[in-house]
């Protein structure tokens, strides 16, 4: 068995690993196919004295809300929202984060030294200060705001990960190899350091992703995130709180499906850690 095939049997060994994945293409599934799963559009108001907070039901799955909008529309629309800025933001993470890491372990000395004092910088506040403050001095924000904001307050701790590995990838005989033959340090770093450090990369961006979800969950119940009517799970969840006793289905069901999608990611996330690197015991997830 070659070195990608045992990966992947570490990687299924997981005891939690099948479940985490079988989550994910669930509601990974549910946002790409949701134009063909909904069959009401997410702010479509149905009847607004007939329909109103009716429970779930044949015709309503996962019933409505206090709007008379179908929450099993509403739900898969929002996975495209809530998944789609959790992805996002990550990818823009890692990969600033990566090209951080990567910079300070290869070329050292003041570099090394003037961005991991950014890092410190970045890591001693809390995130979610960083996110209000930033909301606050530039009023409401757009999805793509939002997702870069995410993403450009998240990569600290993933540059920390990628310049450990680098510290170390930098000495092998192919590094020392191409820079006998001349090859430029960016050349070295993108060609050959950084997809030999890529296994921090991905478990960092599986784990991340989830903390980036529950984030924008938080800003958009407290109605500063993703801007109604426009569905994402968290503004689900504040529209159905003043209900949450006489229709509880309301702020249940996105509830639910944001605490499944977090466990399946840290669940996929400890899976690919023991797949891609056995002997590490623990990596610090992206976040704050």
């Amino acid at each position: 068995m070659g070195p990608r095939g045992e990966a992947w049997r570490r990687f299924f060994r997981h005891p939690a690993a099948t479940a985490g994945l079988a989550v994910l293409v669930f509601f990974g599934t549910m946002a790409i196919c949701a134009p063909l799963l909904a069959p009401f559009r997410p702010s479509q108001q149905l009847d607004i004295v007939g329909l109103q907070n009716r429970p779930p039901s044949w015709q309503h799955l996962l019933g409505t809300d206090l709007y008379s909008r179908d929450i099993w529309s509403r739900l898969a629309y929002g996975a495209q929202v809530s998944l789609g800025i959790g992805t996002l933001g990550m990818a823009v993470a890692v990969s600033l984060g990566g090209l951080v890491g990567a910079a300070a372990g290869y070329f050292r000395g003041w570099i090394d030294a003037v961005l991991m004092r950014l890092v410190d910088v970045g890591l001693s506040v809390p995130r979610i200060f960083i996110v209000l403050l930033a909301i606050a001095l530039w009023d409401r924000l757009g999805t793509g705001s939002l997702i870069l904001l995410l993403g450009l307050t998240g990569w600290f701790a993933t540059s920390r990960l990628v310049r450990s590995e680098v510290l170390s990838l930098r000495e092998r005989p192919f590094a020392e190899a191409a820079r006998a033959a001349g090859a430029r340090p960016w050349r070295i770093i993108t060609r050959h350091i950084v997809p030999n450090a890529a296994a921090p990369l991905i478990i960092s961006a599986a784990l991340g992703i989830g903390h980036m979800m529950l984030l924008e969950a938080g800003l958009s119940f407290l109605g500063v995130g993703v801007a109604p009517p426009q569905p994402s799970w968290g503004n689900m969840i504040a529209d159905g709180r003043d209900q949450i006793v006489t229709a509880p289905w309301t702020s249940l069901f996105p509830g639910l499906a944001i605490a499944l999608t977090v466990m399946a990611l840290n669940a996929i996330g400890d899976a690919l850690r023991d797949a891609l690197d056995p002997r590490a015991e623990a990596l610090v997830p992206a976040g704050d």
